[in-house]
């Protein structure tokens, strides 16, 4: 997943921070209203956690801003404020769940990826398309009942391609949403195109039908049949 930290208490920050990117996720983070607009009107994230005390404005008006531009990240309070008013408005103005400080970082997690799982897919905890089932806790994929062992990176294209099935995605989005901010250090795209072909070959090679076309010019496209 691809996470956007909104936290302006330093070392809770970083602890989330840490936590998430060692489990493998791709983790921004900033501390104060006008930074995170400024990072959601540049990029899109899977799941966004959200601290509604900011130094210059309140949280909600992240929530806003995800509304008011049609935008559908999976959203996630984290707050000390614990009255009833506050989650009702959290809840109300977008957000899909509130967690109140102080909390464990697993229960944090397991939150984080039941709300993601229903908002992304509607589904427990097996993504099936077609032959292809993906375990989201386990982070196994397989084919026909056959297990294909992926790297991290194809892991998270096959489910970012399903995610979008049927869509066109550009080599930058694609880069985007993997790598984050580090996809400014790159000159080109090749490194896509290494990881899209290496997982099209484990697909193919567990009989999996050729669903990843090359859009010449602009992408890819994951077929929806």
């Amino acid at each position: 997943m691809k996470l956007l930290i909104i936290e302006d208490e330093k070392s809770l920050c970083d602890n989330i921070f840490n936590y998430f990117n060692e489990e493998g996720n791709i983790c921004e983070s900033c501390n104060s209203l006008t930074t995170a607009i400024d990072k959601l009107s540049a990029y899109k994230y899977d799941c966004i956690l959200l601290d509604i005390g900011l130094p210059d404005g309140d949280g909600f008006g992240v929530l806003d801003y995800l509304r008011e531009n049609n935008r559908n990240e999976a959203v996630l309070i984290i707050s000390a404020r614990n009255s009833l008013n506050d989650k009702i408005l959290g809840l109300n103005t977008g957000a899909d769940d509130y967690i109140t400080k102080p909390f464990h970082l697993a229960e944090l997690k397991a939150r984080v990826v039941a709300t993601y799982r229903r908002k992304t897919f509607n589904t427990n905890n097996k993504l099936i398309f077609n032959e292809i089932t993906i375990n989201l806790l386990g982070r196994t994929v397989s084919v026909n009942d056959t297990v294909i062992i992926l790297t991290r990176k194809e892991y998270d294209i096959l489910l970012y391609f399903i995610a979008n099935k049927g869509k066109v995605i550009s080599k930058n989005a694609i880069a985007e949403h993997m790598w984050g901010d580090e996809m400014d250090m790159h000159d080109n795209f090749d490194f896509i195109y290494t990881h899209i072909k290496n997982l099209r070959k484990k697909l193919l090679d567990a009989q999996c039908a050729d669903y990843i076309k090359s859009i010449y010019g602009i992408g890819y496209k994951f077929i929806a049949e």
